[in-house]
């Protein structure tokens, strides 16, 4: 289950995540350190309200850090302006497109913003990475589909389509299976696993379908209270990092099966 590739693309060092009131600081969790490889499926689980959105969000440059260092192919995110940084990481929010009155094309050609040139025109480069986005997501056939005309699992398709235009070497997606049903929250993952072997991206997304992460991701983050775990889901079982995530009362985690089960 672990990736291949030796070329770490996204490394994090002593993080601390939280958020500003007023003069105070609210840490969320500390000491986060990890490294991701190119080609490679990355889970994050944890309970509501942990940090994992806040955690997302500094990643990718949304949000401040409250400490440590983020380095995105070898430099400081700190260091990057933000349309060098749109080249690097791209992300898929659990927010639906801000105007679903946007055709899915338009909305996947949106994708290619960080690479036009100031008049926004289309080359014939941008045109064949919009055209093998949605090629890659079965999406080609929705291509003249109005955004709101769509299934949440379609909607979540055409969103990875357009991260996928955009070309970047990391993709970072917030719960992407929300509101999905059984079927399309593992049409989704698979997906996922698939770009990330075949294309070479490094893909992390948060998912409460722990199941499911277990079983396709080549790494995991498990956040705790007080605590933050990054190894391959086996060791990650073996080191019992699954059994804190739910009081012991009312679920368990079962490391035969790989599978939490609700406590009679």
């Amino acid at each position: 289950m672990t990736s291949s590739s030796a070329h770490s693309i996204l490394e994090v060092t002593n993080l601390v995540i939280g958020y500003q009131q007023k003069k105070d600081a609210i840490i969320l969790s500390d000491g986060i350190s990890f490294k991701l490889n190119a080609g490679s499926l990355i889970g994050l689980v944890g309970a509501n309200g942990i940090g994992k959105s806040t955690l997302l969000r500094t990643l990718t440059g949304m949000q401040a850090s409250l400490g440590g260092a983020i380095e995105i192919d070898g430099k400081s995110i700190l260091n990057y302006e933000s349309l060098d940084l749109a080249k690097l990481v791209s992300v898929v929010l659990t927010e639906a497109p801000s105007s679903k009155n946007l055709s899915v094309g338009e909305f996947v050609a949106l994708g290619r913003q960080p690479h036009t040139n100031w008049l926004g025109q289309l080359s014939e480069i941008d045109l064949e990475k919009i055209s093998n986005a949605l090629f890659l997501t079965d999406t080609k056939k929705l291509v003249s589909r109005k955004c709101f005309e769509l299934s949440d699992g379609q909607l979540q398709r055409v969103a990875i389509a357009r991260a996928l235009a955009q070309d970047t070497p990391v993709i970072v997606l917030d719960e992407p299976t929300t509101h999905l049903d059984l079927y399309h929250r593992a049409i989704i993952l698979k997906l996922l696993k698939k770009l990330a072997k075949e294309m070479g991206k490094t893909i992390l997304f948060s998912t409460h379908e722990i199941d499911l992460a277990i079983q396709l991701s080549d790494r995991m983050m498990v956040m705790i209270p007080n605590a933050f775990h990054f190894d391959d889901p086996c060791t990650l079982i073996s080191n019992g990092a699954f059994t804190s995530l739910f009081p012991e009362d009312t679920i368990l985690f079962d490391g035969q099966t790989g599978r939490f089960t609700i406590k009679d």
